[in-house]
């Protein structure tokens, strides 16, 4: 499969329940030689489990293989290679169901899978864990793939193993040549883009007034796809005529979307964030140049999903006058009537969304909504729900919740350990059924953890002073927000150089505690990428558990962003 000519890889799945009719209209509107999906997050390794748990059959993402029964014929008739991560905890019995699936519809398709990453019974987790996988790399992917695989299915591979994979396959890379690095780097970062599908090609765009015109079809955005070049440079561009738009913008908010530090690690190679150059290459066509590699770590990341304990939610609808004191009168009443069992997390939070003399009754109205969380499903079941609907004639004016409440059901907690890579038994299995151990490439272990460090390195020349004007600060800076695990982080980008040699110097960490209070608390560090004119930071704690606990309002992270570009600065006026 060694080749010089660049490979077109697409992307129809940014995780489990996108957009059904993503892999038959990326296979009928444009040429591809791969069509990858992404179907694993933290939050769906657990539903995967709890799917397991019922049937030990089942334990992959069952949407792949629908989509597969009208798309397996176009991929062949293409010429289309299929890599997906949607075999999930059970990579093996996806695998067997698309060679069942291809001798039903009589295509021709040789199909391999990877497996490996599945360290439940390879250590001690601790109590309650319900899977432990390690991130594996993209090699077992390349071993099928140049074994002959038409498909490809694997268990936990980090998303950008999806393309990292068929790129080394199809440019006879070598993860252990320090001339290849470069180029393994280039290609880590364009799966990346890629790995959340339409979020490269405007969706979640913080500035979406561009994207989603009244033009027919650009309130549906295409999915994105990468040419890749033998040196690792790339050009993400998507589908000509689908919707959506790619440009400088909407690939730098992918790229600071759910890093870290200016070294983005993964197992097949450590690429420079700070090294990327982007440049538009024409209309909805941005080149991906310069990115430096690094070796990767010596370990794998692995995640672990546990039963967390019970939780429960009621939230109180207050209309009218003295929201406040409503407000307070029903917390009284609860935490009295929770006094003698109480659960062990209790949290209160007030949205003030009510309008003064307002012309609807919703648009009157504010929420105060409690959350309660406890190992004992007794505490937060009907000894809360109770408590709460016995208030429905004895509490404020105009009394009611926005449900009824339930009996409580169980949360999810994620956590991240390192093991060595060495000791992980990443292992192809082949279209013939051979199993091809893959060997652990070197890992420097100079790059293990993330810094943690603030970095104000390569900061350009401050603007000079003059007059400022008070405005939020979205009017000169997008932003994209994420999770990982029980961290969150901010990227944050000037869309001139003008405007960046402001940020740069504004946003401080001091400053974006700030203008977010409820980071005040935490740790949070800063990292400077001059040659995107962005800063990331990353945040941690602020999403406790992660995302299955489900204790913030926001629970993912993802509108951090946005909150922040609401907050209003003093900004100058020659940028406004």
């Amino acid at each position: 499969m060694t080749s010089a000519a660049p490979l077109r890889i697409g992307n129809a799945s940014g995780f489990y329940g996108d957009r059904f009719d993503a892999l038959r209209e990326m296979l009928t509107d444009g040429p591809l030689d791969v069509l990858t999906g992404d179907y694993l997050a933290e939050l769906t390794l657990l539903i995967l489990g709890r799917d397991r748990l019922k049937d030990p059959r089942l334990g992959y993402a069952k949407t792949f293989l629908r989509q597969l029964e009208e798309c397996l014929g176009l991929a062949h008739d293409r010429g289309v290679k299929i890599v997906a991560n949607a075999g999930g905890l059970n990579p093996a019995a996806l695998a067997d169901a698309v060679r069942g699936l291809a001798e039903r519809t009589g295509v021709p398709t040789a199909v391999a899978h990877v497996e490996g990453d599945d360290l439940m019974g390879r250590g001690d987790w601790g109590p309650g864990v319900l899977t432990a996988n390690a991130y594996l790399g993209g090699a077992g992917i390349a071993a099928c793939l140049r074994a002959g695989a038409d498909v490809v299915v694997t268990g936990r591979v980090t998303d950008a193993a999806l393309v990292t994979g068929p790129a080394a396959a199809h440019f006879g890379w070598d993860a252990d040549a320090d001339g290849d690095l470069d180029a393994f780097a280039g290609a880590l970062v364009a799966g990346h883009v890629l790995e959340c599908g339409t979020q490269a090609t405007g969706g979640n765009y913080p500035f979406f007034q561009e994207v989603f015109t009244c033009e027919p079809g650009a309130r549906r955005p295409g999915f994105p796809l990468a040419e890749i070049h033998h040196d690792g440079t790339s050009v993400i561009t998507k589908h000509p005529g689908t919707g959506g738009l790619v440009d400088v913008g909407t690939v730098t908010a992918q790229l600071l979307y759910e890093t870290g530090d200016v070294r983005y690690r993964g197992p097949d190679v450590t690429a420079r964030l700070d090294t990327v150059r982007l440049a538009q290459d024409g209309p909805d066509r941005v080149r991906i140049s310069g990115v430096r590699g690094e070796a990767p770590p010596s370990t794998l990341k692995v995640g672990l999903n546990r039963i967390g304990g019970w939780r429960n939610e009621v939230v109180f609808v207050l209309t009218g006058l003295d929201i406040a004191d409503k407000a307070r009168l029903v917390r009284e009443q609860l935490e009295g009537a929770l006094a003698g069992d109480r659960p062990a997390d209790v949290r209160w939070e007030l949205a003030r969304t009510e309008h003064a003399d307002a012309d609807t009754e919703e648009r009157a109205s504010a929420y105060l909504r409690l959350v309660v969380r406890d190992p004992d499903a007794a505490r937060v079941g009907r000894a809360v729900s109770g408590a709460a609907v016995e208030l429905a004639l004895g509490s404020y004016p105009g009394f009611h919740v926005t449900a009824p409440p339930g009996k409580g059901s169980p949360y999810g907690v994620f956590e991240a350990r390192y093991v060595p890579a060495a000791g992980v038994p990443h292992t192809a299995v082949l279209p013939d059924g051979t199993r091809t151990p893959i060997r652990a490439g070197r890992g420097s272990g100079a790059t293990e953890q993330p810094a943690g460090t603030t970095s104000y390195d390569a900061l350009p020349e401050p603007l000079p002073s003059g007059p400022v004007r008070l405005a939020p600060l979205g009017c000169v800076a997008g932003a994209r927000s994420g999770d990982k695990g029980g961290d969150a982080n901010v990227g944050v980008w000037a869309r001139t150089d003008a405007a960046w040699r402001w940020l740069a110097h504004h946003l401080t960490v001091e400053r974006f505690r700030e203008l977010l209070p409820e980071t005040a608390h935490l740790a949070v560090a800063r990292h400077v990428l001059p040659n995107l004119r962005a800063l990331n930071f990353t945040v941690e704690g602020i999403l406790g558990e992660g995302v299955a606990a489900r204790a913030r309002f926001d629970p993912q992270g993802k509108a951090l962003g946005e909150w922040l570009r609401s907050r209003r600065v003093e900004i100058p006026e020659v940028l406004l």
